[in-house]
């Protein structure tokens, strides 16, 4: 239903096992999970303004994009820099049995949350099984 791609990501753990080191976290983790009839996708944002958060949808691969910019002042010596800033994206395939034209998006508190409705066609639904003919009807 839902797969997500971030070659980056998957480069630096790869990377990290094999020099023996711990890999940087994401820029954007997430966490995605089925509630009823939708898919809902948290992504982690903290310090970045909804304004600087794109969502793009094309053939069922949503894109999420995000910039986080430093916050003091450029010329600033920097004593710590342990946050990651610049441009982030990360892309999710989205099954056919999504819908992926009502998406609806919401950001609160340094998390997007992404709601994405399973087509009606994907829903679970009831076989009846009628008696002597030996055929079976659909109902939903």
């Amino acid at each position: 239903m839902l797969m997500s791609t971030d070659p980056f990501r998957e480069f630096g753990r790869l990377t990290g096992q094999l020099l023996g080191t711990t890999a940087r976290p994401a820029g954007m983790p997430m966490d995605a999970y089925r509630s009823g009839d939708d898919v809902v996708v948290h992504f982690d944002l903290p310090g970045i303004g909804p304004e600087s958060i794109g969502l793009d949808v094309e053939r069922h691969v949503l894109t999420v994009h995000a910039e986080r910019r430093w916050l003091g002042p450029e010329d600033a010596g920097r004593i710590a820099a342990e946050r990651p800033t610049g441009k982030f994206s990360r892309q999710l395939f989205l099954g056919a049995t999504l819908d992926t034209d009502r998406i609806d998006a919401s950001y609160d508190a340094g998390v997007l949350t992404l709601r994405v409705p399973v087509t009606e066609q994907a829903k679970p639904r009831k076989i009846q099984v009628s008696g002597g003919s030996g055929k079976k009807r659909l109902t939903g």
